[in-house]
């Protein structure tokens, strides 16, 4: 289920609806599709799902963290990916994480300060954010900003706080988190029959290979070591005689 085949199947079944659609697309619409992608650990993952979509002429929109453990956006790898899929396409946003702020005037400042750095980073503007793990109060908040969207606004997403896997809300959202689809597997039948679709993908879980939950976090691990291993090898001279007694891998395990 978490295959770049899987994937395709579902760009198929978004295509054919003939409802795809961007945020500012699908204001004012009785129906779309909107494809949405939280960045949590990958930008590398992110970049290759974004591939996927492309060789099918297919954009979505593509969210990443400032504070993030797992990769600094600002580095001049990250910043040249962002930039790539900006300029093929992409639509490039904010991943804005609470942090543990509980002051909803207070985050809607933070938003916007995040949105003007990252615009002025990046060197294009951004124009929609998506919350973090959003709590129940940054739900209910239903943050509007003048050309600034907002993937948790009610225009794109019902806030239920009761709300089960089936029921039966506005727009019906999907989303993948934890490797587990909780609220419906975005198939022909879900997609085709809920007239507005938010679909939630986070790209660290999707490999070519589709990797159950445990192999897929392993593979992530090998991926992130190499990355250190590299950084740290193009950083510092020293480091070349030490790097292939650090060399290991720590992939899938072998059937």
């Amino acid at each position: 289920m978490f295959s770049f085949d899987d994937y395709r199947e579902i760009i198929r079944i978004i295509k054919e609806s003939g409802r795809q659609a961007t945020y500012q697309e699908a204001l004012g619409r009785d129906s779309f599709v909107i494809m949405r992608h939280d960045v949590e650990y990958s930008v590398e993952r992110a970049l290759a799902l974004s591939r996927v979509e492309e060789s099918m002429d297919f954009r979505s929109h593509y969210f990443f963290q400032w504070t993030n453990n797992s990769y600094n956006i600002l580095s001049r790898k990250n910043r040249d990916i962002l930039k790539e899929m900006h300029e093929r396409g992409q639509h490039i946003g904010l991943h804005f994480a609470l942090n543990g702020m509980t002051d909803m005037e207070a985050v809607r400042g933070e938003i916007l300060q995040e949105i003007d750095m990252l615009s002025t980073m990046l060197g294009f503007e951004i124009h929609a954010f998506s919350i973090h793990r959003p709590s129940p109060d940054a739900l209910a908040a239903n943050f509007k900003f003048d050309g600034i969207l907002n993937a948790y606004q009610d225009d794109f997403f019902t806030f239920d706080p009761k709300a089960q896997p089936d029921s039966k809300l506005e727009v019906k959202y999907m989303s993948d988190a934890n490797h587990i689809w909780r609220y419906g597997y975005p198939n022909e039948e879900t997609i085709l029959g809920n007239k507005k679709v938010q679909i939630l993908t986070h790209p660290f879980a999707w490999t070519k290979e589709g990797y159950d939950n445990r192999n897929n976090f392993r593979t992530l691990l090998n991926e992130k070591y190499e990355e250190l291993l590299d950084s740290v090898d193009k950083e510092c001279k020293d480091f070349a005689q030490y790097r292939d007694e650090f060399e290991r891998t720590i992939g899938p395990d072998e059937d």
